[in-house]
């Protein structure tokens, strides 16, 4: 057994991290699955813990899928999913170069602007555009590739269209398990699928299935004016979160 096994402050962090993660797959909380990455890295690398992530947030993508099998958007999809897989290029190119801390930095911003969107967008509405959407899903795509952050990019666009909460649900679900899947290759070829992090993986997965079925039972039972309320203020807190994090680690 690795040394990562054996270390109990592995398991204070990466329990509560898949546990929040899986929450918000099950589309409870909205992009507060952001904590992820950041929390298994208190005890370990910001690389190994988005590698040890990975496998996990794909089984948690098969669960969600499955869960809100049926109830998505299809038009959506079909005009983000293709900006993704170029943001998921990007992300790949550029691996070698953008830190994880320039991502939260931009997601953070972007996450503040999208708050203060919602706020103006109470007495206004938005309508589906397939270039922004496009744009939004290279956003996110890039940002999911690099830190597992892909939520506030792609809530940019879909909250302030108003879908339903069980389709938007649905949406996102099949919208991330497409990115995470296909950041399963880039991720190989970058070596970082070793057998310590594949080990930490399968010792986490009991977790998955169970936290997320625990998400999507959570927003069948929300009323829409609760649950966007709710889903906005998370993403207010993973902003100030991810700006706080992104500037102190720049500096």
């Amino acid at each position: 057994m690795s040394g990562l096994l054996l270390d109990p402050w592995f398991y204070a962090a990466a329990i509560p991290a898949v546990i929040l993660v899986g929450l918000s797959k099950g589309g409870f909380g909205g992009a507060v699955g952001f904590v992820g990455v950041p929390l298994m890295a208190l005890g370990m690398p910001p690389v190994q813990a988005a590698a040890i992530l990975l496998p996990i947030l794909c089984l948690m993508d098969i669960v969600s899928v499955w869960t809100w099998w049926g109830v998505y958007d299809r038009k959506m999809l079909a005009d983000m999913m293709p900006g993704a897989v170029i943001g998921i290029g990007l992300g790949w190119l550029t691996a070698a170069l953008v830190t994880a801390e320039m991502v939260r930095l931009i997601v953070g911003a972007v996450a503040i602007i999208f708050v203060l969107r919602w706020v103006y967008l109470q007495s206004h509405s938005a309508e589906p555009n397939r270039a922004v959407a496009a744009f939004w899903g290279t956003v996110a795509g890039f940002t999911s590739f690099v830190a597992h952050v892909g939520g506030p990019p792609f809530q940019v666009y879909a909250l302030p269209i108003r879908l339903d909460p069980k389709v938007l649900s649905g949406t996102a679900a099949i919208f991330f398990a497409a990115t995470n899947a296909l950041k399963l290759i880039p991720y190989f070829a970058l070596g970082q699928f070793d057998t310590t992090n594949l080990t930490a993986s399968a010792v986490l997965v009991p977790l998955a299935p169970l936290s997320t079925i625990a998400g999507a039972w959570l927003v069948r039972r929300m009323r829409p004016e609760l649950f966007y309320p709710f889903t906005y203020a998370t993403v207010a807190v993973v902003a100030v979160k991810l700006l706080w994090d992104g500037i102190a680690g720049l500096l």
